[in-house]
């Protein structure tokens, strides 16, 4: 099953942040913990961490894109027989990888 990686509040005030680039690239494995994506928001960047180990499927936001606190922003599958089986189901490829 598919893990969908939602935009976090990491502060109180925190409404929005912007995506300024993607760590690891579509069909790239990652393990929990590591960093998938920077984020910006007001004036301060951040890490996003992977929720989850496995692969990245797709990025359902671009880089350079705002997005609203818990927006989804990528998918991330257990393996590559999953990684297929996600793109069958008429998903894509996904955003390529920023910067």
């Amino acid at each position: 099953m598919p893990e969908i990686v939602k935009l976090p509040k990491f502060g109180l005030t925190m409404q929005e942040a912007l995506v300024s680039e993607w760590k690891v690239g579509v069909g790239e494995r990652i393990e929990k913990g590591d960093v998938l994506a920077m984020i910006e928001s007001e004036k301060v960047e951040m890490e996003l961490p992977s929720p989850a180990s496995g692969i990245v499927a797709r990025y359902l936001v671009e880089t350079g894109e705002t997005v609203p606190v818990g927006s989804e922003v990528a998918v991330i599958v257990s393996d590559e027989s999953e990684l297929e089986e996600y793109k069958e189901e008429g998903l894509g490829e996904g955003k390529e990888q920023g910067g």
